[in-house]
């Protein structure tokens, strides 16, 4: 399958599984915070770790053709810093300043992380 396609494929299936995790998120914890973009970012970057450790540094580079379907496609999809960067700005212009700086303080910190925890579990494995 051309590459062009495996990502275009991938960030479909990311998108709808982002869109349907935003979804479970405000209903389990309602709409007053950007829960599910938090979610998104976080769980998009444990498995960008993992996937970047296990997949392009331990297997012998015969999984590493999946990465622009995963990588790039799914978890581009998946994640969003436009979304991250819109909920940041809406609760700013809501007065709500200290949610804002959890929001984004909380996001990065806990994407980063997520990453470094998704690393040391494809380094474990191997």
């Amino acid at each position: 399958m051309p590459v062009l396609l495996q990502v275009a494929l991938g960030g479909a299936i990311g998108a709808a599984l982002r869109y349907a995790s935003g979804g479970v998120a405000m209903r389990l914890l309602g709409s007053g915070f950007p829960y599910g973009t938090m979610f998104v970012n976080i769980l998009g970057s444990f498995i960008m770790g993992f996937a970047a450790f296990y997949m392009l540094e331990r297997m012998d580079g015969s999984f590493g053709r999946y990465a622009p379907f995963l990588m790039t496609g799914v978890l581009g999809g998946f994640t969003t810093f436009s979304a991250f960067s819109l909920d940041a700005v809406f609760l700013i212009e809501r007065g709500r300043f200290l949610a804002a700086v959890i929001y984004m303080g909380g996001s990065v910190a806990f994407a980063m992380l997520a990453l470094l925890l998704g690393m040391a579990l494809a380094r474990s494995l191997t």
